[in-house]
């Protein structure tokens, strides 16, 4: 290996393992700061203290969380100029202005109330403090917005030209980059996540403390809704995920391939490779298990339909097939168990068992950070697939990389590495430590006064002796 491809794979492996990082706390953030609308929406709707603790109880946690999340983004994208220089200069005509939206809709908005939702539960009225709790919640909407169009345009490049020194330039309007052949599959897909990630995260923290004393009332209402996301939103998250691989099949077909361990094509009815090794060298699957003609079924939608496979892909333009096709499959079978556990949870709904069923409860916690795993895996399925390729089809990535010598690389691995652990390890183990003490069961309104019904603010029930 020459010293090009060593500095091509370690500034590949750097930007993996900070997107890796960065990418765990969005998961977090969109979902929670949706919940926190919804508790305080529900509060000041009912006057019932339990949304009013559960509010204050997850707010602390998802402080802790936009903050990782804004302090591991500005890290990673300090790599598009330090390691991604060419990358940068071909495509920063449209990139740029697309992240450049980001930080003026979506940042901006979301900092800009986030002092209000966190410290101004006592300085102003309950509508305004909602309304501040709302814009955070749209605000990390908008930002996955934006950086999924970027990303999207990434994955299937649209409304561009290239100018006389080759630098990618939109094309007219905006509007076909933004909105580019992936982009509303990815972006549906990517937030249903979020908002799976999380009530996963919420479940599993009920569930714990169900398992600890049965009549909390807070734990109770946080795993009852969770378990009604994860019932609800886990069937919805397997049509988008065909949906868009649908797409994907269409404007991405060597990722499909991949995913599936299709090395030939199938004249009629390929068959769905559960399990097997791909061997890229021979081009086969070995010890594969296969269920005949369910590929063409699902992908092509009829049993008999032909599918093509890498065969009919020059071979310099493969992706790593071992990493996508084992990557995809721990995000469908953790698509399937999340599923598995909003049907169980229906059940001991139904049976009158939600709270006295400690073998649902166990596999919550357990099932409590699947999210994480899954959205990280299709990361990893999404972006490897891609591969060869920064711009699908347009730019290699041998071709974006900075002139830089790999011990410059290795040693800003290095200290991402150590500086990364240091910092949101602990991070995490002090939300663990926040998510171990059960929500608090006191009342902060007297039944049956509300801040809708009665004229008490939030401020006022603070000052008046409630609080978690």
């Amino acid at each position: 290996m020459t010293g090009t491809e060593t500095a091509l794979n370690l500034a590949r492996a750097q930007f993996a393992f900070t997107v890796s990082f960065h990418f765990i706390f969005p998961a977090f953030s969109i979902g929670l700061a949706s919940y926190l609308a919804v508790l305080e929406g529900l509060w000041l709707k009912t006057g019932k203290p339990v949304y009013e603790n559960l509010f204050r109880y997850w707010i602390k946690i998802f402080s802790i969380v936009f903050g990782m999340g804004v302090v591991s983004g500005i890290v990673m994208s300090y790599q598009f100029g330090t390691n991604w220089a060419v990358f940068s200069d071909k495509t920063g005509a449209i990139v740029g202005p697309l992240m450049a939206y980001e930080v003026l809709s979506a940042f901006f908005l979301e900092a800009g109330f986030l002092g209000v939702m966190l410290f101004g539960v006592t300085k102003v009225g309950p509508k305004l403090h909602f309304f501040a709790t709302c814009m955070v919640a749209f605000g990390t909407l908008i930002s996955a917005t934006w950086i999924l169009a970027a990303n999207s345009w990434m994955q299937t490049p649209a409304g561009f030209t290239l100018n006389e020194v080759g630098q990618f330039v939109p094309k007219g309007s905006w509007i076909p980059i933004i909105f580019n052949p992936s982009f509303p599959y990815r972006f549906v897909h990517t937030v249903i996540a979020a908002f799976l990630t999380t009530s996963l995260v919420v479940g599993a923290v009920g569930a714990w403390h169900l398992l600890r004393d049965g009549q909390n009332a807070g734990a109770r209402t946080m795993f009852s809704m969770a378990m009604w996301m994860a019932a609800i939103v886990a069937p919805i998250q397997i049509l988008a995920g065909d949906t868009q691989g649908l797409n994907t099949q269409e404007y991405q077909p060597a990722k499909v391939m991949a995913m599936e361990g299709h090395f030939d094509s199938y004249a009629a009815g390929a068959p769905l490779v559960l399990i097997g090794i791909p061997d890229e060298e021979n081009r086969r699957m070995s010890h594969s298990l296969e269920i005949p003609k369910l590929s063409s079924l699902i992908l092509a939608h009829d049993l008999n339909a032909p599918l093509a496979g890498l065969d009919t892909i020059p071979r310099k333009d493969w992706p790593p097939v071992a990493i996508i096709f084992w990557s995809f499959r721990v995000m469908v079978a953790l698509g399937v168990a999340i599923l598995g556990l909003g049907l169980f949870s229906v059940l001991a709904r139904a049976r009158g068992k939600l709270y006295e069923w400690p073998l649902l409860h166990r596999l919550a916690v357990l099932m409590g950070p699947a999210g994480f795993i899954a959205v990280i895996a299709g990361w990893v399925t999404t972006e490897v697939g891609r591969q060869p390729f920064t711009v699908y089809h347009a730019l290699r990535t041998a071709e974006s990389v900075s002139p830089i010598a790999s011990p410059g690389v290795t040693g800003s691995l290095i200290a991402f590495v150590v500086v990364y652990f240091a910092t949101f390890v602990s991070g995490g183990i002090y939300i663990v430590k926040l998510m171990a003490k059960p929500p608090s069961t006191h009342e902060s309104l007297p039944e049956p006064a509300s801040p809708r019904t009665a004229g008490i603010t939030p401020a006022a029930a603070i000052k008046s002796g409630g609080g978690a």
